[in-house]
């Protein structure tokens, strides 16, 4: 099967000068098909695009601003010519024969994403084993967390190392932008998989280096900054997504105790999140029409398997 590898990039000169090269390298040894490597630049700021045009056998694009992530990441996809789709963060290092275990699983048709097991290089040097996800709705939303490495279920694929079949990708719409710029859009891809009846599988013995500390995000973005980010997109994801009707009564159910709870806690980005979201509401709409015409499984169905 032909693949290719999307990934973006914004102010990740240092990045890609170091982990590009061993990238292609790695690349080089498939042999099962065709291989490209795109990378879209969004917007940086540093030498970025100069040292991605020195590599070339990588193909670039260029955003004209800085768009977030999940824009910059659907330009690529359509870009991209293989039928399989493996997305890296520039602060991400595949190792040794990683390709390989995630292509078998894609002789299952109904497959739509396989992700990689991260050695997440953590603030203080430790490295924690991530890359398999699960969840359950609590108390009107959907609460995710990293789940041990030793099965192939998962709730999301990781957008920064994971591998997708690009057919469903297309018939599913992408990365949703309401995300923009950063988090829960992964989890919302695969999860509107999962509801359309599709499969994401978790593979651990395909092994990547994630440096997650070094990626532009904590850089760029202030604490407060990035939390109300999340909570925006926490409200958007269970507007755009629930539709079992208990638990949505429980999740308008919920909201004062939220309310006073983080107003107790001065956690003003909360509020901000919200408002955010509201602000949005109208293309919240449009895109939960959208996924409903897909969606075949509840969300209780989804998330039972990590009860």
């Amino acid at each position: 099967m032909n693949v290719s590898v999307v990934i973006p990039n914004y102010n990740g000169e240092e990045l890609i000068l170091k982990n590009l090269p061993k990238l292609i390298t790695e690349l080089d040894k498939y042999t099962k098909g065709e291989i490209e490597v795109i990378v879209v630049d969004d917007g940086s700021e540093d030498n970025s695009v100069g040292v991605i045009k020195k590599f070339l056998k990588v193909k670039l694009l260029i955003n004209s601003k800085n768009v977030g992530f999940s824009q910059t990441v659907d330009r690529g996809v359509g870009e991209a010519r293989g039928e399989l789709i493996l997305l890296l963060n520039n602060d991400v290092l595949p190792q040794k024969g990683f390709l390989e275990p995630l292509l078998t699983h894609f002789n299952d048709p109904k497959v739509f994403a396989v992700g990689c097991m991260d050695k997440s290089v953590e603030k203080n040097g430790e490295i924690v084993l991530r890359g398999r996800g699960t969840g359950l709705w609590k108390r009107g939303f959907l609460v995710h967390s990293r789940g041990e490495v030793d099965s192939n279920d998962t709730l999301w694929v990781s957008g920064g190392s994971g591998m997708f079949r690009k057919s469903i990708w297309e018939e599913l719409g992408g990365l949703n932008t309401l995300y923009n710029p950063f988090y829960w859009e992964d989890i919302d891809l695969s999860y509107r998989a999962q509801k359309s009846g599709y499969k994401v599988i978790f593979e651990n013995k395909s092994v990547v280096l994630h440096e997650h500390e070094k990626g532009i995000i904590k850089k760029k973005f202030s604490p407060f900054k990035v939390k109300s980010i999340v909570y925006r997109n926490q409200f958007i994801f269970v507007w755009t997504n629930l539709t079992d009707f208990n638990l949505v009564l429980k999740h308008f159910l919920w909201l004062p105790y939220y309310f006073i709870k983080t107003i107790l806690s001065l956690d003003f980005a909360f509020y901000v999140g919200f408002l955010s979201a509201i602000f949005r509401f109208t293309k919240i709409l449009k895109t939960r029409y959208n996924n409903k015409r897909l969606f075949i499984l509840s969300d209780l169905e989804v998330t039972k398997k990590y009860i």
